[in-house]
């Protein structure tokens, strides 16, 4: 079995999440059982409402607080009638507004509030119990009540003090007690004091043998736990971003992300890891003999795959780009709105779909509006692209930092030619200047006026003077070292070596 460790996922999941769920489909299709853990607390959407979003089976999926009750995640399926039945009364009031409702008691200010999945289905995830105006517990549901949280008044505030993890018949499986930052999980027969201590318990009680591979895609708060845990088991780590600060690093000294930091210093207890491009693998060899002194088994798998390279049915509309990503500051989507707004002023039809959701949203809208630009830039949401991509002329991204960079893989597999800058790794492994597409020099602390410039002058010269045809053509050829059949010939490699 292949397990694979992170924290979250959300609805605007990052390219780690989207990685993962690139993975279970090609270890599914090599015939490698996988299993995909989650850390994190999820208190306000339903795991595997968002597992399914980007692709994963249920039955691949194991959720931390769960794995210690007779209960797998699962979709929601726990109904108001379900609520009903439990309340003890039928002395109550009972309204609806869109996703929310309320049943409302007897006395000062007593009620359940009670969170749908959806606006129109009687699906209950959440419910909030209030007496007399206090918040004192909230209860989770999929097919049956999972946990509850129980709250407490404190300087004017609903406290969470505990919660109560339950088994499908309804009997506690674990506690979990709150003090500010200090947490213990308190299980029948023993006492966890931490919740790196949980992950570890819960690594141990997975079963590893030598016949077991873990991945590591994210460390933070858990990697240490796993790694005590693991017994015999290989463990591997994939590095999804930048690995190291270049201005940080001199001859004698290098600073690692943060985020690979201990999994560097641990280099003896990790079995393999996983770039996702073959210039960074270089990198990290060289960096490790001359920094750390070994020479690690490194392999390069690309984090994403493509299913067959998608061409066009119809004509593509003429200088319509598109881009797609978190909608995040470091994204940068808003130079691409500037260079674009720029741009229309020598070329009056193009236009830019902007495809993703994330905390810039409402700040790019506020651009777009003040720019006059809605009737050609248009932020479009969360959508499944894959047949989206082939009817756009062209690709941008403004992004400075991109350990792959899915969203590229997935414009050159529909023929797209891409604009971005000269960074690591992600454009410098998608775009062959000249080819298909333009590299755009970039620095730290680059004047805005240039940057923005050499945008504008890149997306007008790609219009008006690109060959569009060869353009294509090249990205399409690039784009078959990423068909699925050759990453899972990279993955079938890598699982009968370790």
């Amino acid at each position: 079995m292949i397990y694979n460790f992170n924290l979250g996922i959300g609805w605007a999941s990052s390219g780690v999440e989207y990685a993962q769920s690139y993975r279970a489909k090609v270890l599914k299709a090599i015939g490698a059982p996988a299993k995909f853990i989650f850390t994190d607390m999820f208190p306000r959407d339903n795991l595997i409402d968002m597992t399914r979003n980007i692709g994963f089976d249920d039955d691949q999926i194991i959720w931390l607080y769960t794995f210690f009750t007779d209960n797998k995640p699962s979709e929601v399926t726990y109904t108001l009638d379900d609520l009903r039945e439990s309340v003890q009364t039928d002395k109550y009031v009972y309204e609806r507004e869109g996703d929310k409702g309320k049943i409302v008691f007897p006395g000062d200010n007593n009620f359940y509030r009670i969170y749908f999945l959806n606006k129109v289905d009687e699906l209950v995830h959440r419910v909030e119990i209030v007496s007399e105006g206090c918040l004192i517990r909230k209860d989770y549901f999929m097919s049956t009540r999972i946990f509850s949280e129980y709250y407490a008044p404190l300087d004017g505030k609903a406290h969470m003090y505990q919660r109560r993890f339950f088994n499908r018949d309804g009997s506690l499986a674990y506690e979990e007690i709150n003090d500010d930052d200090v947490v213990m999980y308190k299980f029948p027969d023993k006492i966890i004091c931490s919740k790196q201590d949980l992950v570890g318990y819960m690594t141990s009680k997975l079963g590893l043998t030598a016949d077991d591979l873990v991945i590591i895609d994210r460390s933070t708060g858990q990697g240490q736990a796993i790694l005590e845990n693991v017994g015999d088991a290989k463990v591997g780590i994939v590095i999804h971003a930048d690995h190291y600060s270049e201005g940080a690093t001199d001859d004698d000294y290098i600073l690692w992300n943060n985020y690979y930091e201990y999994a560097f210093a641990m280099h003896k207890h990790i079995s393999f890891y996983i770039a996702a491009t073959e210039d960074q693998r270089q990198l990290l060899l060289k960096q490790f003999e001359k920094y750390l002194g070994t020479k690690p088994t490194i392999y390069t798998i690309p984090v994403g795959s493509l299913a067959e390279l998608k061409q066009a049915k119809e004509p593509r509309k003429p200088h319509s780009f598109i881009t797609a990503s978190r909608l995040a500051t470091e994204k940068h989507v808003d130079w691409l709105v500037s260079a674009v707004a720029e741009a229309r002023k020598e070329i009056p039809d193009i236009t830019l779909d902007i495809y993703g959701k994330g905390m810039a949203e409402k700040s790019l809208e506020e651009q777009i509006e003040k720019l006059g630009a809605k009737d050609y830039i248009r932020l479009m949401g969360q959508y499944d692209l894959e047949n989206v991509y082939i009817k756009y002329d062209g690709y941008l991204s403004a992004s400075t930092s991109e350990g792959f960079g899915l969203t590229l893989m997935e414009a050159i597999g529909s023929g797209l030619p891409i604009i971005g800058f000269d960074v690591r790794y992600g454009n410098k492994n998608f775009i062959d200047e000249g080819k298909n597409g333009y590299r755009l020099p970039y620095a730290v602390g680059m004047e805005k006026s240039r940057r923005q410039s050499k945008l504008v002058e890149a997306i007008k010269k790609l219009c008006l003077e690109g060959d569009m045809e060869s353009f294509r053509n090249h990205s399409y050829e690039k784009a078959k070292e990423y068909l699925a059949s050759e990453v899972e010939a990279k993955w079938k490699k890598l699982v009968a070596e370790q």
